[in-house]
């Protein structure tokens, strides 16, 4: 899970710097609700329904951050499957 460890934190410090560098209120939240979507696969959580009633904009980039940080762990976990010595002796 390095690789995914990785790739999460790099791309949770992307948004933190973009979000420094935000000019408006909602580009700001939007920026941070892509962060903890990122935080939320790290660590297994899940919680769309609380961006239920957020702006749209919002909502769909916390989506977009668990659904990004699920894909990189699964991605590592099959990484990790087929580097594995007992796999490689079955195929």
């Amino acid at each position: 899970m390095a690789y995914a460890t990785n790739s999460i934190t790099s791309r949770i410090e992307w948004c933190r710097r973009q979000r420094a560098k935000a000019r408006a209120q909602l580009e700001l939240e939007e920026w941070q609700a892509e962060e903890e979507g990122l935080l939320d696969a790290l660590f297994n959580k899940d919680h769309t329904n609380q961006y239920q009633h957020c702006p749209p904009g919002v909502s769909e980039r916390y989506v977009m951050g668990l659904q990004d940080g699920q894909a990189l762990i699964r991605a590592e976990a099959v990484d990790h499957y087929f580097a594995s010595p007992d796999h490689r002796t079955l195929v």
